[in-house]
């Protein structure tokens, strides 16, 4: 209904509660009975700190990630990451969410679908940071040279097998979800790539299903590198932490 109104959810509450349906809120509610994300009808979806424009073909950003973003900004308190790299970057997620975070620092993103790198661009346009962000197409960190300060990766992790809710599997993108028979397909890619990319003194964060941390902690630390899991704000494992040994 706010996004009908044209305001925000606060100021709905606060000053809009006798006002009148408009026309368009009927179909908007069509819309989300038939399982369409609310991210995907509104157009946007908040994310640490930055709105992100966000629709059909792009993974849509989950409040569970930002635990990534955290990690990060308590590794390099007092002395701030200036180089980058998001693999699997979808609209801009986790790199725009960082160049927030340090407004002197550049960064990369690599992603393998068009339609979300079109998104990531354009989201790092309307937050002015075009001219520190790079977006690429390609597969993980094939071609890439670092080192880098800081490397995220949100990259698909669900088994095959399992279900999701209705309003995830049928509309966002299976090639952001799904990561074979146990989920672990794309961390045995990652984990030899991101370990030549973490810069000396620098930390790759990597979004895990909170019962993964034992098996890709095993494949990080096959790597030589030296890992920690982090937990979500409910309690969960959410984030393999890597650094250099």
């Amino acid at each position: 209904m706010a996004h009908a109104l044209g305001t925000t959810r606060e100021e709905l509450l606060l000053r809009h509660l006798d006002a009148s349906a408009p026309s368009a809120f009927a179909d908007l509610l069509t819309r989300r009975l038939a399982h369409e994300p609310v991210a995907y009808i509104t157009g946007a979806r908040a994310f640490w700190t930055i709105e992100l424009a966000v629709g059909p073909g792009v993974l849509i950003p989950r409040p569970d990630s930002e635990t990534l973003i955290e990690a990060a900004v308590a590794h390099f308190r007092g002395n701030p990451p200036r180089t980058i790299l998001d693999l699997g970057t979808g609209p801009g997620t986790l790199l725009l969410a960082a160049l927030a975070e340090w407004p002197d620092a550049e960064g990369l993103g690599i992603d393998a679908s068009q339609d979300a790198l079109d998104y990531a661009r354009r989201n790092a346009a309307a937050l002015g940071m075009a001219d520190r962000a790079i977006f690429r197409l390609g597969n993980w960190a094939e071609g890439i040279d670092g080192p880098f300060d800081l490397v995220l990766c949100n990259p698909p992790y669900i088994a095959t097998v399992e279900q999701l809710p209705a309003d995830v599997a049928g509309h966002e993108p299976p090639s952001a979800l799904f990561a074979g028979p146990d989920g672990l397909d794309d961390y045995r890619i990652l984990a030899p790539q991101i370990a030549r990319l973490i810069a000396p003194g620098g930390m790759a964060a990597v979004e895990i299903g909170h019962t993964q941390a034992a098996a890709v902690s095993v494949l990080f630390k096959a790597e030589g590198l030296g890992v920690r899991i982090a937990n979500d704000l409910a309690g969960r494992d959410r984030a393999l932490i890597a650094r250099p040994s």
